[in-house]
Parts: structure tokens; C-alpha cells; sequence
């Protein structure tokens, strides 16, 4: 049998579609993710160990457990249980709602981690000179420490946006139209699937390739920013 790249140039439409699709979900989910993740991370470092252990059980949890069973619970599991509270039926929540939902707490958790170390990496005596000026902790942390991590925090940041945006590919297991899903559907009308799999490898590969340049293009600025 041979290979027909034909099929490639016609489906392209409908695969760029899918990879915009996915790049809209990955800029949501790290976006989301980020907020998550930095109030996570403040309050792994926090002095209350309330707060410390539900941040920890939270990012143990996400960490220690596959992506594809959190879109499960979520897309599946959530409508039931939110059903067993309130005593009525159980109410499917949308594609979207589920992937979006799914893909930031996970991202959180990873972000997390992130900012955790990247705040822990400042010189304590930062936060204790900030002190001695009459700043809060709370002023001390946003104006002072967190600027100062947030650049030691973009290559992991740049990381994780690369692995989830390879991640959304599992959101095709509930019907999410992403670049994968696009792709199998594809194959199921024309039965190629060498050339259409590889398609989508490509794009994956040129999407992943333009965030690595933009993320070292950041790192640069902010570098640069550093030396005036």
C-alpha cells in the first residue's frame, strides 16, 4: 500500500482547527493553573499548618495520581457525586467545562511546586531586610520576594506549558475536539493513519518549538532587564 500525502494537504483545514483548539485550552489551563498554583505554593511555605496540609494533600494527590483518572472523576465522577449531596438526578457537565476544570487543577499543582522552590530560593535575609523597612509579610512577599522569583520561575513555567499542551491530547478520551481528537476522527473517515498521525506529531512538534523560543526569548528580557 502506498503512502498518499495528499490526504495530509486536505485535512490540514480541520487539524489546524484542532490545534488551535488545544493551544486555546493549554493558555487556559496554565493561566488557571498559575493562580492555583501560586496560591498553593504560598501556602505550602505558610507558617499555619492548615494551610500547609492542604496544600500539601492537594498537589500530593494531583502529583501522585495520572491526568487521564482526573479528567475521569471530573468529567464523570463529579456529576454523580454532586448527585449523591443534593439527592437528585446526576447533571453531565460540558466538554469544555470538564476539560478546562480537569487541566488547571492539574497544572496547580505542578505550578505549585514551582513558585515554592522558586520563592525558597531567595536569599532569606531579602525577606528579613524588607521586614526592618516596617513591611508586612504580606508586602515583604509581593513586592520583594515574588518579583525576584518569578524570573528563576519562567523556564520551569515554560516547561510545564510545553507538557500540558502534550497532555490535552488525553482530553480525546471524553470528546474534547483537540488536535488528536481531530486527527483520529480523521483517520476513522479515511482509514490513513501513518499520514495523519505524523501530521499531527508535526504540529505538536511545531507548537512545542515556538513555545521553547518564546519562553528563552522571555528568560533574555528578563535577564537583560536585570544588567540597567
Amino acid at each position: 500500500m502506498e503512502l498518499k500525502w495528499s490526504v495530509v494537504i486536505d485535512s490540514l483545514p480541520v487539524l489546524a482547527q484542532g490545534a488551535v483548539v488545544t493551544l486555546k485550552i493549554t493558555l487556559i489551563a496554565v493561566t488557571l493553573g498559575t493562580l492555583i498554583g501560586l496560591f498553593m505554593g504560598l501556602m505550602r511555605i505558610a507558617r499555619n499548618p492548615l494551610l500547609k496540609f492542604i496544600a500539601r494533600v492537594y498537589v500530593d494527590f494531583i502529583r501522585g495520581t495520572p491526568l487521564l483518572v482526573q479528567i475521569f472523576i471530573i468529567y464523570y465522577g463529579v456529576p454523580q457525586l454532586i448527585a449523591a449531596i443534593t439527592g437528585g438526578q446526576a447533571q453531565a457537565i460540558s466538554v469544555w467545562a470538564a476539560a478546562i476544570a480537569s487541566t488547571s487543577i492539574n497544572s496547580g499543582a505542578y505550578v505549585a511546586e514551582i513558585f515554592r522552590a522558586g520563592i525558597q530560593s531567595i536569599d532569606k535575609g531579602q525577606m528579613e531586610a524588607a521586614r526592618s523597612l516596617g513591611m508586612t509579610y504580606a508586602q515583604a512577599m509581593f513586592y520583594v520576594i515574588l518579583p525576584q522569583a518569578f524570573k528563576r520561575v519562567v523556564p520551569p513555567l515554560g516547561n510545564e506549558f510545553i507538557a500540558m499542551l502534550k497532555d490535552t491530547s488525553l482530553l480525546s478520551v471524553i470528546g474534547f475536539e483537540e488536535l488528536s481528537r481531530r486527527g483520529a476522527l480523521i483517520i476513522g473517515w479515511n482509514g490513513r493513519a501513518f499520514e495523519v498521525w505524523f501530521a499531527v506529531a508535526i504540529l505538536y512538534l511545531i507548537m512545542t518549538l515556538l513555545i521553547s523560543q518564546l519562553v528563552s526569548y522571555t528568560e533574555r528580557r528578563l535577564k537583560t532587564g536585570d544588567h540597567h
